[in-house]
């Protein structure tokens, strides 16, 4: 059975090795942990080029709001294509990302074609961010371009090879 994976082509049929539990056929949503709300915020409305489509950072050092859920602990959520990237705002001040823990390695993202991921790269440099190289990954049938976010979490930009 063909399985869509946003991946190039030659990714695309992966043998089923087991009755799932719950058949998930995409991310609903990935939210990062993240010191600072504020400056985090501010990073990805211009990482992204889109505002928070909920947002309760203005709430952010209120009482009790690190547990309320129904207010995503003070955090925000912005829209990617069909899915939601958000923002919870719990680490301790000071507390730096590690990929090398139990948990995230890095978040990827895709764009449509490799030349807007150099027109990503002179966007960053227009701004002062440090980033990697646009890269080939050979055999992998992609291209990316990794940067930093404010907590030092990965976050990488990918394209199919044209």
């Amino acid at each position: 059975m063909p399985v869509t994976t946003g991946r190039p082509p030659h990714h695309e049929e992966h043998r089923i090795v087991s009755e799932s539990f719950a058949h998930p056929t995409a991310l609903a949503h990935v939210r990062v942990t993240v010191t600072d709300i504020h400056r985090s915020k501010a990073f990805y409305e211009q990482l992204l080029g889109v505002e928070p489509a909920m947002d309760f950072s203005e709430h952010a050092d209120e009482p009790g709001i690190e547990q309320d859920r129904e207010r995503l602990y003070g955090g925000c959520i912005f829209p990617l294509g069909d899915q939601l990237f958000g923002l919870r705002p719990v680490a301790p001040h000071g507390q730096r990302f590690d990929p090398d823990t139990v948990g995230l390695d890095h978040v990827s993202f895709t764009v449509g074609s490799v030349a807007a991921l150099h027109d990503a790269a002179a966007r960053l440099d227009a701004a002062g961010i440090e980033h990697g190289a646009v890269t080939d990954l050979g055999d992998a049938g992609i291209v990316i371009l990794s940067v930093q976010d404010p907590d030092d979490i990965n976050l990488e930009f990918t394209a199919a090879k044209g």
